[in-house]
């Protein structure tokens, strides 16, 4: 009950019902993934935006986006403690809330709980798209082993909604910023036939809840 007042604290009520709506949008008609993935194959040729420049840029990108983010968080938290200065008013408690973001939210919930364990072929993998194994809609359980559900590449793109949050000045610019590059390396990654529509949207919603529900606990919560 405390968890569920929780999220319902934190999260405005116009995303829960966007949560809701595209939800159900993929449990009715999962045949939306097989047509949006099919915009970006050719049969007989694959993935045609596989191996370009902009996707493998944006593939490799997140991965240096976050070491870069994350070690100069931790130099200025480091320089704040130790010179007594206030750096963006840096302190332990926000070094705190972008780590455990990032490491409940992609780490723990997108890739160690879902991606290994959900089952889900990646496009590529499925017979519709040139590989051997069958599709499986987006909520639904599969025993072939694949690791499409859901999409750790932007689960660690939207990992940096953290520092949105503690935006004190053109938040909305950083937020516009964010969802760019979060949506960009999503789109990477489906026309790579590396993951679904569902799939991406499933790691946004879920680095979005983590984001809000933390800052409220450890923020906004009044004991």
């Amino acid at each position: 009950m405390y968890l569920m007042k929780t999220l319902f604290n934190s999260i405005s009520p116009s995303a829960w019902l966007l949560m809701i709506f595209l939800s159900v949008i993929f449990i009715l008609f999962p045949q939306i993934d097989i047509y949006f993935t099919n915009l970006f194959y050719t049969e007989g040729e694959g993935f045609f935006y596989l191996h370009s420049l902009p996707e493998f840029f944006l593939y490799k990108s997140v991965r240096y986006v976050l070491i870069v983010g994350y070690v100069l968080i931790l130099f200025i938290w480091l320089y704040n403690r130790f010179t007594k200065k206030n750096i963006f008013d840096f302190t332990g408690k926000k070094l705190l809330y972008v780590l455990l973001v990032l490491i409940l939210g992609s780490g723990l919930i997108v890739n160690a709980l879902l991606k290994e364990h959900w089952g889900r072929a990646r496009p590529s993998q499925t017979t519709n798209f040139g590989g051997d194994l069958h599709f499986t809609p987006a909520f639904v359980l599969s025993d072939q082993k694949g690791n499409s559900f859901s999409s750790g590449h932007t689960s660690g793109a939207f990992a940096l909604l953290a520092f949105v949050m503690l935006a004190k000045r053109r938040k909305a610019f950083w937020m516009t910023l964010v969802i760019f590059y979060g949506s960009a390396v999503s789109m990477a990654r489906i026309v790579a036939g590396g993951h679904f529509l569902s799939d991406v949207f499933v790691s946004f919603f879920i680095m979005y809840i983590t984001s809000k529900m933390l800052y409220y606990l450890m923020f906004e919560r009044k004991f």
